[in-house]
């Protein structure tokens, strides 16, 4: 193989590529998109935060109205001599939104009916909070029913809220805080960019090689240069325009978010959502099951749980993940990624290339890609749950597999891999590259030419045997 042939042909594939309006738009627009899918989730929880609601209350149990605090979701009415027929027929007279119709007290069974009225249907957030204040006050009821002295307090205690915290330890002895969490995010990022590059790019490679041989434009091509060089340079050359794109991407991204939280605020954009259900967990939680009289309040219980956690000094949710990601052997890592990478792209995109030179458009090419697109899924898909069980037998073998093993492994690395393991499925790879490689490349020496007749798998079988 021509080295220097090889390099123009490279390049002629790269600059084909870069300079389509394709190209352009999809590297400008995707970060554009990507930035949005990030930023968009906290303007949307600024934006649609539900008006307060004036909620008048009609309450014939007795026991509910105590637990009605008016908060910045919901400002009550008390309406005690109401009949709800002539209330609910006329809210605005009453200056409320919303009726809250609340039953007498079932003795028996310990409990009320709720109904709500208004001319628009309740949000989510209204309907819930005003739910958990009836909920909380039956709870109370039923408490007070048993007759046992300072049972809420009792109750409260035995409740627990334990967080195991999950540390390894290396060779010497020295413990560090590993969330699996933290692991699983890393490797179903890593499984999914993957996949992702080798579906798209390697797609790209295909259209390409038909593009070229329903124009003709092969036939001149190949008078002058060998098909394995024109097959590998239009591979190589793709995954240079992918590479690329990427890059750009990354920098595109970050420059528009950038700019976006200089504009709009970083601490409200960051803080919208957290902030957001905050204050709703505070309004629902609020003032919580209690009675009045000697019993425990919520603040007081709620200022034992502060000491408790002080107490048990936890690591913060942040140094958990730092901490995390400290324990991930980097260097080895990326490493892998590099290898896995370039690798698992070549493999596929040389039977993608295959595939295209034995068709004439993408339409016929539907058949032959199903046995090279069945193994990239299947390797997507156990990716995808491999940390819920990094080491069984199920993600080893496909961690070896060559056809999965660049998806797989690589979600597997977060969580350990031993390094005879890794070496072995790269070296796996790589061999079954080269095999690939050689049988694609005959292939496509005789499918570039051929015209006039839908290649089957015993076409490509024949050519292949040739000599």
């Amino acid at each position: 193989m021509n080295i220097k042939t090889l390099g123009i042909i490279i390049q002629r594939e790269y600059l084909n590529k870069v300079k389509k309006k394709s190209f352009l738009i999809i590297t400008f627009l995707a970060p554009i998109l990507f930035a949005a899918l990030c930023i968009l989730p906290s303007v949307i929880m600024m934006g649609t935060k539900e008006e307060a609601k004036k909620v008048g209350v009609i309450d014939r149990s007795g026991i509910v109205t105590p637990f009605l605090e008016s908060g910045d979701i919901v400002e009550y009415v008390f309406l005690e001599d109401a009949v709800p027929e002539e209330v609910k027929a006329d809210l605005s007279n009453y200056g409320i939104d919303v009726l809250l119709s609340i039953s007498e007290l079932d003795t028996e069974q310990r409990t009320v009916t709720a109904d709500c009225y208004s001319e628009k249907p309740l949000g989510m957030d209204t309907g819930s909070l005003i739910e958990n204040r009836i909920n909380d006050a039956i709870e109370a009821y039923r408490i007070e029913s048993y007759g046992i002295d300072n049972l809420e307090e009792i109750m409260a205690g035995v409740k627990s809220n334990i967080h195991l915290h999950s540390y390894t330890i290396d060779e010497s002895g020295k413990e560090t805080i590993s969330e699996s969490g933290v692991y699983m995010a890393v490797s179903m990022l890593l499984g999914i960019a993957l996949y992702m590059f080798i579906a798209l790019f390697c797609g790209m490679v295909m259209s390409s090689v038909i593009e070229e041989k329903s124009s003709r434009v092969v036939e001149v091509l190949v008078s002058s240069v060998k098909a394995t060089e024109l097959m590998f340079g239009k591979i190589i050359g793709v995954a240079l325009v992918a590479l690329t794109q990427f890059l750009l991407w990354i920098v595109l991204t970050v420059a528009i978010l950038t700019v976006a939280m200089g504009i709009i605020g970083k601490d409200k954009i960051m803080g919208a959502l957290s902030d957001d259900q905050t204050a709703q967990m505070t309004e629902m939680m609020a003032p919580g099951v209690h009675m009045p009289g000697d019993m425990p309040s919520l603040e007081s219980l709620t200022a034992a749980a502060d000491t408790t956690a002080v107490a048990s000094a936890e690591p913060s949710g942040m140094q958990a993940i730092v901490s995390t990601l400290s324990n991930i052997n980097l260097p080895q890592l990326i490493v892998a990624f590099l290898l896995f990478f370039i690798f698992g792209y070549l493999l596929y995109a040389s039977m993608f290339a295959a595939i295209g030179s034995a068709v004439e458009n993408e339409g016929d090419s539907t058949q032959l890609q199903l046995p090279v697109t069945i193994p990239l899924m299947l390797g997507f898909f156990v990716a995808l749950y491999a940390f819920k069980a990094p080491g069984s037998s199920l993600v080893f073998w496909f961690s070896m597999i060559p056809f999965t093993s660049p998806i797989v492994m690589l979600a597997r690395i977060p969580f350990g891999v031993a390094t005879w393991e890794l070496v072995l499925s790269i070296v796996l790879l790589i061999g079954t590259f080269v095999a690939c490689a050689w049988a694609s490349a005959k292939i496509y020496k005789v499918g570039i030419l051929m015209y006039g007749k839908k290649s089957t798998f015993k076409d490509l079988w024949k050519w292949l045997k040739l000599k």
